[in-house]
């Protein structure tokens, strides 16, 4: 009997406190059903109640006959409004001076992006034709046809390679100083070419962020030279040329920049390429001395 009743007792709080907790969900519901209700029934009671005539509000005869005029009017102007290509809106928010000079930033990072495309490939600076021929050459002991081969390529290492012969008559590390420094020049010339990439995508954010600046300058002009508050399509012009310089900029600058780490990167190894199999082709003449024929 004492074991029984500790257990009644013990479950007594435990449904005292599930009673409570369905209460506090019965009110709840009540609390969020309750207004659904009332919202329901005044929607039927306003759906039950007939429609007042819409022809009793105009007392004059003329008014009456206006108002269909002006709904056109207010229609006429928001299909104009919707008509409005993007292209001619991003013109008009642009203006002419912005225009030209994001389109010529646009066709220039286009023709240099073209043009380090082609230049960075290995069979333009490294092409391993000339490797197997320039080879070839040396194992048959014909240095005369391997200088003119490397001399009459045009890629990377064929200049590397011709410099190296034209002062292997001074010795070995006078021919890997010529190597070098053709070398340099040549990656140096790459480089140039690569930077104007890199300048357009930080020139661009910039011109964009002058825009975005004599945007803002446009529309507070509208602010402090309206008597009254001024329209939002007053406001508009140059808010929108504050946003399309910047988003116009960004465009330009996020490629042209992710592009040119990406030649850069691609260049480097290439050239380091070109290095290491120049120099594995002439250690063939590391044992020739200064004066040697």
């Amino acid at each position: 009997m004492n074991r029984l009743s500790k257990l009644s007792n013990a479950k007594r709080p435990a449904a005292g406190l599930l009673g409570w907790c369905f209460i506090a969900l019965a009110f709840s519901l009540f609390a969020v059903l309750s207004p659904v209700s009332a919202q329901d029934e005044a929607a039927d009671e306003f759906a039950d109640a007939p429609a007042e005539p819409a022809a009793a509000a105009p007392a004059d005869p003329g008014a009456g006959e206006a108002a269909p005029v002006a709904a056109p009017a207010a229609d006429g102007a928001a299909a104009d409004a919707s008509d409005q290509s993007l292209l001619g809106w991003v013109y008009q928010s642009l203006g002419l001076t912005y225009l030209l000079v994001f389109l010529a930033l646009s066709f220039t990072f286009v023709s240099l992006l073209v043009m380090n495309l082609l230049t960075a490939r290995r069979d333009t600076l490294c092409p391993q034709e000339l490797v197997d021929s320039f080879e070839e050459k040396l194992d048959s002991k014909d240095f005369q046809q391997a200088y003119d081969l490397a001399r009459a390529d045009e890629s990377v290492l064929g200049h590397v390679l011709s410099a190296g012969l034209a002062k292997l008559s001074k010795g070995y590390n006078k021919a890997l100083e010529g190597m070098q420094e053709v070398g340099e020049e040549e990656s140096m010339k790459l480089e140039h070419r690569l930077s104007y990439m890199a300048l357009i995508g930080n020139i661009s954010p910039m011109i964009g962020l002058f825009g975005t600046v004599d945007g803002m300058i446009r529309s507070f002009q509208v602010i402090a030279t309206s008597g009254s508050t001024p329209k939002p399509s007053e406001l508009a012009g140059g808010i929108s040329t504050a946003l399309f310089t910047t988003l116009v900029g960004l465009a330009i600058a996020i490629p042209a920049i992710a592009a040119y780490n990406i030649l850069r990167n691609r260049v480097t190894r290439l050239l380091l390429e070109v290095g290491v199999t120049s120099e594995d082709l002439m250690s063939r003449f590391e044992d020739i001395k200064p004066g040697a024929k």
